[in-house]
């Protein structure tokens, strides 16, 4: 971290300074040839030339910069953000305009029309810094520097972009090469008027960005009160809310059978209303992924004739052969008697405690892709008691995501020198790092864990392809974040 002194702020467009300041762009139009290693604090003007904001900036970006000028006030300005010029580049012909316009919020028709009042554009690629306050000043109508009215003091420790991504940012724009992902700029924009009043497209627009390298860091996670009724699992089976509601024993039986089949329905198995329970039917049956046939027993003891009302009701509504070749649970957070751990085994008939069916719920909530229901029918499968066998499955889970996480992290300590790394050096460095002396990975494995995570369904890392995988590179996007 090092001191900056400030005292002359540049005047932009405050929809360019709002692009900046989201990450969406690193380039400024400016008026002259910047030198690498001018800094100066950003101030948000009017202009963008003698053209309405609409013909200037591209259909993604409008809202913004609507937004950006309806902030504008007539007396005062608020100063956020301070720059460092990293390189300038000039150009003036339409193909680097073109190329020019997809990588930043203007049109290449504006672009144009600036280049027929000039030689050349000038492009400042700008390093921005977020200052830790505003700075409040008098509105200067003119010029483009405009002094501050006291120096300012700030760190270089608040990029909006880190190091490794701004260097990535830079690369595509001096190549001028075409963006990868520009059908999820075009999400990301029709996610923008939502986001401020639905929580779950502002998550998937912060996940957007952080994709697109517009943004690294994820919005601080709030409790879904959607997802409250998880915590009551395991207390719905053992009756403690319905003693204290003082709800009667069928009722109490019913909430439990209700929450068990919305978390396996959670869990990704489809729920047929068919067979829903009450007296003479079955308490649930899933037909996919595999058929799965289930009895509920809430209190403190799973009765002897569990198993055996569970093959019947099976038998009386499935075939013969359709129950015979589901996987068969009792679910309840009691202890089963010695006549029902018999009748288990003899028709693999497995019981799950209430509460390890809430863990394996509360792991697919926090990462909703880790629970992978075909993997997890063999341990589903055992004839007795599998409340260890499911834990088992828990944290194989968990030892696949640290290590992912792991794999993350070796990335992002390898990108820190704005280089960015091969399959072979994040293997040494996660080995060096990470790894037990029987844990070692392979090139192989490192391979396939890196393609895996920075694929665009999980967006944690980015990814240059090279003529082969042994010259593939990889950068950091964001973190996958642990419980210790």
């Amino acid at each position: 971290m090092s001191l900056v002194n400030i005292d002359r702020a540049i005047r932009l467009p405050a929809p360019d300074l709002e692009g900046l300041i989201q990450g969406r762009m690193i380039a400024a139009l400016v008026w002259r040839t910047f030198n690498p290693g001018e800094q100066y604090a950003l101030y948000p003007g009017t202009g963008s030339g003698n053209l309405p904001y609409d013909q200037y900036y591209r259909s993604h970006f409008l809202q913004v910069a609507q937004k950006a000028l309806a902030q504008l006030d007539s007396d005062k300005v608020s100063i956020k953000a301070w720059a460092r010029c990293e390189f300038c580049q000039t150009l003036n012909d339409s193909e680097s305009l073109e190329a020019l316009s997809l990588l930043t919020v203007w049109k290449t028709e504006a672009l144009q029309q600036i280049l027929q009042q000039r030689p050349f554009i000038f492009v400042a690629y700008l390093r921005v810094y977020l200052l830790p306050q505003p700075l409040e000043m008098p509105v200067h109508p003119s010029g483009n520097f405009v002094s501050l009215p006291k120096s300012l003091t700030v760190t270089d420790s608040t990029p909006v972009l880190s190091e490794s991504i701004f260097a990535k940012r830079r690369q595509k724009l001096v190549n001028l090469e075409s963006p990868e992902h520009p059908e999820l700029e075009e999400l990301q924009s029709a996610l923008v008027h939502l986001s401020t009043t639905n929580p779950k497209a502002k998550q998937l627009d912060a996940e957007i960005k952080i994709f697109l390298g517009w943004s690294e860091n994820s919005p601080t996670a709030k409790p879904d009160l959607d997802l409250d009724w998880i915590k009551t699992i395991a207390a719905l089976g053992n009756r403690s809310i319905e003693l204290e509601e003082k709800k009667s024993n069928y009722q109490a039986g019913t909430d439990f059978e209700n929450i068990t089949r919305q978390s396996l329905e959670f869990l990704g198995f489809k729920i047929e209303n068919a067979y829903k329970g009450g007296a003479g039917g079955l308490d649930l049956f899933c037909s996919k992924p595999y058929p799965l046939v289930g009895e509920c027993k809430a209190g403190r003891l799973i009765p002897s004739r569990t198993a055996e009302e569970l093959i019947k009701l099976g038998g009386m509504h499935l075939s013969r052969d359709k129950f015979l070749e589901s996987t068969k649970l009792v679910i309840g957070p009691g202890n089963p008697s010695a006549d029902m751990l018999k009748a288990a085994q003899e028709w693999k008939v497995s019981i799950i405690n209430a509460m390890t069916l809430q863990k394996l719920v509360e792991l697919k909530a926090k990462y909703p892709g880790a629970v992978n229901l075909v993997e997890l029918k063999p341990y589903l499968e055992m004839g007795r008691q599998i409340d260890d066998r499911i834990n088992d499955y828990i944290q194989k889970v968990e030892r696949e995501i640290r290590l992912r996480s792991q794999i993350i992290q070796a990335v992002k300590q390898l990108c820190s020198d704005s280089d960015f790394p091969t399959v072979v050096e994040i293997k040494v460095q996660y080995n060096a790092t990470f790894a037990a002396t029987d844990s070692k990975l392979t090139n192989e494995s490192v391979k396939d864990l890196t393609i895996e995570l920075s694929s665009p369904l999980t967006g944690y890392l980015g990814r240059i392809k090279g003529d082969n995988w042994q010259s593939d590179r990889f950068y950091f996007l964001r973190d996958l974040p642990l419980d210790d």
